[in-house]
């Protein structure tokens, strides 16, 4: 047995002396250390020497296991050494290599035009205001004069939350709120996302929307189309063939559409512009009475008018988009290029 352990430690020292790699070290403890190693085989015939010999034996094994395991950590020691001296290595920096210039973000051309349209308006002398995505009944339909029966809700293609709670189809809510809190004169415009559940190439069921009203003593359409005119032209710094189309809007009397000459045909009709040549950018009118009568302002005295921009929209006017929907593909080709 005392030849057998000398061996074993002679043979243990040159195989750790052979080793290169971290990765051997556990190999070797397996082979060598493990319960089912070659110590642990010599251990187990300890029982078959004589009562005599064993502690002259067994002190002798603790003594050959002890020095394979200090020869152990000395190699475990200089691997570990050597490697992390090689990574230092790889990892350093050479200081003589040309500097690379860092990728600077941009901001997302929907964010770009948004904050155009609002500088636009703010020079005009609107201020902003900023509600809630999540918003109630009341504030989104009710006191915009579309009661529950009013067949308009059904073109706005709600998202509800619950019975009272939706996501705003509009952000016209803002003026209930704010009329509610303030008294004319007013000068507001409220941008934020708005939802409804619509999708194709000129709709996503998520979208960008600048509200704008205006309340005072005799205010009339003049205004909204003075008004709206120099925020066309100044948006897309030209004048542009406009025109003010008459529809309907609950919370509006009279209402208008407000179309631009198509600027992906020139006006001559195509997919996009559903080949009127006309696209529409906004909805516009006077604030109705009732809306008036709502917030406690006296439609006697003060008269309003309010308009909604889609952001997305005007990008695709301002940059010659043709599918709303290459706003949300995240490809870095197209965001890129703006």
């Amino acid at each position: 047995m005392e030849q057998e352990l000398q061996r074993l430690q002679d043979e243990a020292r040159q195989e750790l002396n052979a080793l290169t790699e971290i990765a051997q070290l556990e190999d070797f403890r397996i082979r060598f250390l493990g319960r089912k190693g070659s110590f642990g085989t010599i251990m187990r015939s300890l029982g078959s020497a004589t009562p005599e010999d064993r502690p002259r034996l067994g002190q002798l094994a603790n003594t050959v296991k002890a020095e394979i395991e200090r020869l152990f950590e000395e190699k475990q020691s200089a691997l570990s050494a050597g490697a992390a001296a090689a990574k230092a290595d790889r990892d350093r920096v050479d200081l003589t290599l040309p500097g690379r210039q860092p990728t600077i973000g941009k901001l997302h051309p929907v964010t770009q035009i948004m904050n155009e349209v609002c500088a636009i308006f703010e020079g005009l002398g609107f201020s902003v205001a900023e509600g809630p995505d999540v918003e109630h009944d009341h504030y989104n339909f009710e006191a915009l004069n579309i009661p529950a029966h009013h067949p308009a809700r059904d073109m706005h293609d709600t998202f509800y939350v619950s019975e009272s709670i939706l996501l705003r189809t509009h952000t016209s809510p803002m003026q209930a709120r704010i009329m509610e809190a303030q008294q004319p004169p007013l000068r507001v415009i409220a941008p934020g996302k708005v939802y409804r559940c619509d999708s194709d190439i000129t709709h996503t069921p998520m979208f960008h929307q600048v509200e704008g009203f205006l309340v005072d003593k005799k205010v009339s359409f003049a205004d909204l189309k003075g008004v709206l005119t120099v925020f066309t032209q100044k948006m897309f710094d030209k004048d542009l063939a406009l025109r003010f189309r008459p529809s309907f809007f609950p919370f509006t009397e009279p209402s208008a559409e407000v179309d631009i000459a198509c600027v992906f045909c020139g006006g001559k009709g195509c997919r996009v512009c559903k080949r009127t040549g006309w696209i529409e950018i906004l909805g516009s009118g006077m604030i109705d009475p009732e809306v008036f009568k709502m917030v406690g302002y006296d439609p006697d005295i003060y008269s309003g008018f309010a308009f909604g921009v889609g952001i997305e929209r005007m990008a695709m006017l301002k940059y010659g988009i043709n599918d709303i929907r290459l706003y949300y593909e995240n490809d870095l080709r197209f965001l890129s290029q703006f």
